[in-house]
C-alpha cells in the first residue's frame, strides 16, 4: 500500500513547523526521513499516523484520503513504533503486545487463541518471547522498543510508521531491528537519526531542514559530502565497503 503526505503544513502558535511538505512512499518501498533535531521529523510523522492534524495538505493511504478514515480502519491498515511509550497501568509484555490486535477486534470482543498465536509469533521474532510474563514498565529503554515493535508486528498492517526507532538500541539490536523491518516486505516511512542506517536500509530518503524539504532521492544520490555539509554543517568522507556499500565517515 502506497502512503503520500501532499503539501503537509502545520503551525504551533506563529511558528510555522511544516512547510508544504510531500512524500510519498511507494508500496513496500523503505522511505526514511532524515535531518537535524528540531527539522520537523516527528512532527511529519504525527501528521501521518493522525496524533496531529496538519492545517493544510492532505494524506493518503492507497487511493483513500486518511482524514477520511475511520481511526480503527486506518489502524487495520498502518502501525506505529513512537519514540516514548508509557503506560499509566502495569502492563505485561504480553498485554502490551496484545493491544496491536485490538483494531481487529469488536467491541468487547474477548482475545482469542488466534490473537495469542500472533502475539507470541511476534515476540519471538523480535527476540523477546523469554520477556513475555514481565512488567513493561521494568524494561530498558531498549527493550521496550523492541516490544513496542512486536505490538505492531502483531496488528499485521500493510503500513509501518518509526520514528528513531534505534534511538535506545545498541548497535546489535538497531542492526537487527532494521534487517526485521527491512524483511517485512510492507511500506515503511522512518524517521532516522543514523546516517548510516539510513545508507544502508532505505531505498529512498527525504531531508527536511527547518520544516522544508530540501532533497529527495536514494541515499546515494542525496548523502553527498556537499549536502550533508550544508544540512548538519560537519565535515565527512564517503568511502566504499567489500560489497559496494556507502558508509560515512565523520571528520
Amino acid at each position: 500500500m502506497k502512503i503520500a503526505a501532499e503539501q503537509i503544513a502545520l503551525s504551533y502558535g506563529k511558528q510555522q513547523i511544516l512547510k508544504d511538505v510531500s512524500v510519498n512512499a511507494g508500496k513496500k518501498e523503505f522511505v526514511g526521513i532524515i535531518g537535524p533535531n528540531g527539522s520537523g521529523k516527528s512532527t511529519l510523522l504525527k501528521c501521518i499516523y493522525r496524533v496531529l492534524k496538519p492545517d493544510q495538505g492532505c494524506i493518503y493511504l492507497g487511493k483513500e484520503e486518511l482524514l477520511h478514515l475511520p481511526y480503527r480502519e486506518s489502524a487495520q491498515k498502518m502501525a506505529v513504533v513512537a519514540q516514548h511509550n508509557y503506560y499509566n497501568f502495569e502492563f505485561s509484555v504480553r498485554e502490551v503486545v496484545l493491544m496491536g490486535r485490538t483494531p481487529h477486534k469488536k467491541p468487547l470482543e474477548r482475545d482469542n487463541a488466534e490473537d495469542y498465536r500472533i502475539v507470541e509469533e511476534a515476540l519471538k521474532t523480535v527476540g523477546m518471547a523469554s520477556f513475555a510474563e514481565r512488567s513493561f514498565s521494568t524494561l530498558s529503554g531498549g527493550e521496550q522498543q523492541r516490544v513496542i515493535l512486536a505490538r505492531a508486528l502483531a496488528q499485521q498492517t500493510e503500513c509501518l510508521i518509526l520514528d528513531e526507532p534505534t534511538n535506545h538500541l545498541d548497535i546489535t539490536h538497531q542492526l537487527q531491528l532494521l534487517k526485521l523491518v527491512k524483511q517485512l516486505d510492507v511500506t515503511v516511512i522512518s524517521a532516522i537519526h543514523d546516517l548510516n542506517m539510513a545508507a544502508a536500509f532505505c531505498d529512498r530518503l527525504y531531508a527536511l531542514k527547518e520544516g522544508k524539504i530540501v532533497g529527495n532521492g536514494t541515499p546515494e544520490e542525496v548523502l553527498t559530502r556537499e549536502f550533508i555539509r550544508d544540512i548538519y554543517q560537519v565535515e565527512t568522507e564517503l568511502v566504499w565497503d567489500s560489497r559496494g556499500r556507502m558508509h560515512i565517515l565523520f571528520l
